[in-house]
């Protein structure tokens, strides 16, 4: 069976925070080394004037995924209501991009803080479990007014201590119990925590709506441990042709490098990552 997938490359690999005077050198980039879509990382939303991004975008002939950025002041899980309130104005200028840009959906780790790992009561899980079901059916009905979806992404144990499997999601998706609620999955967490990367394709299976994928270190595609072929057979599984897009981090912005615990370069340059990655995910998944 051949995939009939896109491939993208997420604006974090070169720069952070995405702001609208890296567009053009950042469209021509992408565009030029034969990407379909960009993803467009959201960390601060007054930094973007999206109707200059919609018109680089058609300059371009990209698209783009939406995906977001969320730290302690963007936490549904937390005890105070004034976070909630922050996370909820953010992720509605998300969506709103998401209508200029013609996405249909908003994805990442939305139901908590980013590094919000803890060992905590069976109690305080279940309250915080309980915080991010009631919130983020308030999220896909946002979404659902504007005809949008939300895509909601697991990561590994070192980042989040509430979503970190297929397993986890798809429950999370199930008590949410709304048609805007999907998954996105993201191979290098998957590498992390799932025994059975088909398995766990197979089990986010129609829900599945993006797919991100970078080495198990991190690095550009085809240069380190990981089990390409797993991928391949898992999204063939379930009939996957949406986006596969490379998402790494530039190590060249202190905060994001201390996020995401990225100390120098995984690779020649950036530029080279990315170009290198295509290639390589272009004769993976053929």
């Amino acid at each position: 069976m051949s995939l009939q997938l896109k491939f993208g490359v997420s604006t974090w690999l070169w720069t952070s925070p995405f702001q609208t005077s890296s567009i053009d050198e950042l469209f021509s980039k992408v565009a030029g080394m034969g990407y379909e879509y960009i993803e467009i990382a959201v960390e601060d939303p007054a930094l973007i004037d999206g109707n200059a991004v919609k018109a680089a975008l058609k300059q371009y002939n990209l698209k783009a995924v939406v995906c977001g950025a969320f730290g302690p002041t963007r936490d549904l899980t937390s005890e105070d209501p004034a976070v909630h309130q922050n996370c909820f104005q953010y992720i509605e200028a998300c969506l709103d991009f998401c209508q200029i840009w013609d996405t249909k959906f908003f994805a990442g780790p939305i139901y908590s803080a980013v590094g919000k790992a803890r060992m905590v009561s069976p109690e305080q899980r279940e309250k915080e479990w309980q915080l991010a079901v009631q919130n983020l059916r308030i999220v896909c009905e946002m979404a659902a007014n504007r005809g949008l979806e939300i895509a909601l992404e697991p990561l590994n144990r070192f980042e989040s201590d509430l979503i970190n499997t297929a397993k986890d999601v798809l429950r999370l998706v199930r008590d949410i119990n709304h048609p805007a609620a999907k998954i996105i999955l993201d191979g290098f967490h998957m590498n992390i925590e799932e025994p059975d990367i088909i398995a766990a394709i197979k089990l986010a299976g129609n829900l599945l709506i993006h797919f991100q994928v970078s080495e198990n270190y991190r690095g550009t595609p085809g240069t380190g441990q990981t089990n390409w072929a797993a991928y391949k057979e898992g999204l063939e599984a379930i009939n996957y042709n949406g986006v596969v897009s490379i998402e790494s981090f530039t190590p060249k912005n202190q905060e994001l490098a201390a996020a995401v615990c990225i100390w120098h370069p995984l690779a020649e340059s950036q530029d080279a990552f990315a170009s290198e990655g295509i290639a390589f995910l272009k004769k993976t998944f053929s």
